[in-house]
């Protein structure tokens, strides 16, 4: 039995898709562990962190001592969104605190929910030059040597970045003392591909989850990318999504809803929208939601009979109960006589599951995003990076936002 199951409710068949899709599983295969091609995910990073996990544990108990109860995680895009994911899939969240913002307001209600006796602080950042990531370590650090009447705030942080100090300042930080113990971010993996990078398995670890659950979560992620790097459509539950979105574009839908019911999804929905958008950019809009609250506003917009550029799909977990079944066969039925609809129905949330679905929605993305492209004539050189592990535009607004912090 599969972990999850997928089904297009409303079925789309695409012309020589099987074609480009094995044209798409081959050339990401021949990429796998080529430096600069940012696809470490694939085997290279699973496998690293099953070599590691005796030093990771021993680091997280080391940083953990008596005292920390709570981590909190200062970081932005995929080093947040990551772990967040995974930890709310878990119901491990009790613990865990995320922060993102340069807004002063947000930055006091944030800190004065935490126990800052109790609270490990996380920093993420692969450059170590974030501007939303340094501004919460600096911010964290001014109000711990406040709280603790001391400049040493060492043993109250742990920096996962670049090992390279010239390419990260966090790592400069890191060797000069100011804090103690860190770990990586790996290179050629990229943020929002990024789940199983160091910073999540330290957190999990931290929370509460053994080795042996994090190397079966692991090899379950080796066997769900080699599954999602067979070429049978049939038998790829991955290109049977891309299959369906690529449909769907073709048909001149560009807006692609994704519909998780159960509060666990939240983390899911922020990590699936910064996976999708930057992956693939203006070629499909990706948004998420979190049902069934969303349908009591959402369904007016979506099943009026002027949208007509929407495609949907449905993410839950298998269930007995029978009004939440009531829901989702009322909910699927209506949609899809309008839309095109597909949906992923989860077993359960076990480790495997959860790792599993994490490679179905990875390999969904750089299937669809190539495939796209492939349909206009556009293939990628064997020697440049696939569009979809990159995010070129979002620079534009960096600098900017450089100039004007030089002004």
């Amino acid at each position: 039995m599969t972990n999850s199951t997928v089904e297009v409710v409303k079925k789309c068949c695409c012309s020589k898709f099987n074609e480009l899709a094995l044209s798409a599983v081959n050339d990401i295969k021949s990429r796998i562990g080529r430096d600069g091609q940012f696809l470490n995910w694939i085997e290279k990073l699973p496998n690293i962190q099953l070599s590691s996990l005796d030093e990771m544990e021993k680091m997280v108990k080391t940083a953990k001592g008596d005292n920390f109860t709570d981590i909190a995680i200062l970081g932005i895009g995929g080093s947040r969104h990551t772990t967040e994911n995974i930890t709310k899939l878990l119901g491990l969240d009790g613990h865990v605190h995320f922060f993102s913002s340069v807004e002063p307001i947000s930055f006091e209600r944030w800190i004065k929910t935490l126990n800052l006796d109790k609270t490990l602080f996380l920093v993420v950042s692969k450059s170590g030059g974030t501007l939303e990531t340094t501004f919460g370590y600096q911010k964290v650090k001014e109000t711990l040597e406040k709280h603790l009447n001391s400049k040493d705030t060492s043993n109250h942080f742990v920096a996962m970045t670049d090992k390279n100090p010239e390419k990260s300042a966090l790592r400069r930080i890191v060797d000069s003392g100011v804090i103690k113990l860190s770990g990586l971010v790996h290179d050629d993996v990229g943020g929002r591909f990024s789940i199983f990078d160091d910073a999540t398995i330290f957190t999990l670890l931290f929370l509460g989850l053994s080795k042996n659950d994090i190397k079966d979560m692991l090899n379950a992620s080796l066997d769900a990318q080699k599954e999602f790097l067979n070429p049978d459509i049939e038998q790829n539950e991955a290109l049977k999504l891309a299959k369906f979105n690529i449909k769907a574009k073709n048909m001149g839908k560009s807006q692609h809803f994704i519909e998780y019911f159960g509060d666990e999804f939240f983390g899911t929905t922020l990590w699936e929208k910064q996976l999708k958008n930057e992956s693939l950019k203006a070629a499909i809009s990706t948004d998420t939601n979190v049902g069934p609250g969303y349908l009591h506003y959402n369904a007016e917009a979506d099943l009026d009979i002027n949208n007509t550029n929407s495609f949907f799909t449905f993410v839950y977990v298998k269930s007995n109960e029978k009004t939440f079944n009531a829901v989702m066969e009322g909910v699927i039925a209506a949609y899809s006589a309008q839309h095109p609809v597909s949906k992923i129905v989860l077993e359960d949330l076990s480790l495997k599951s959860i790792a599993r679905f994490i490679e179905l929605k990875h390999f969904e993305t750089l299937y669809t995003g190539w495939i796209l492209r492939a349909q206009k004539g556009n293939i990628t050189s064997p020697d440049c990076a696939l569009d979809e592990v990159l995010q070129p535009n979002v620079e534009k607004y960096k600098k900017e936002v450089k100039k004007a912090l030089s002004k």
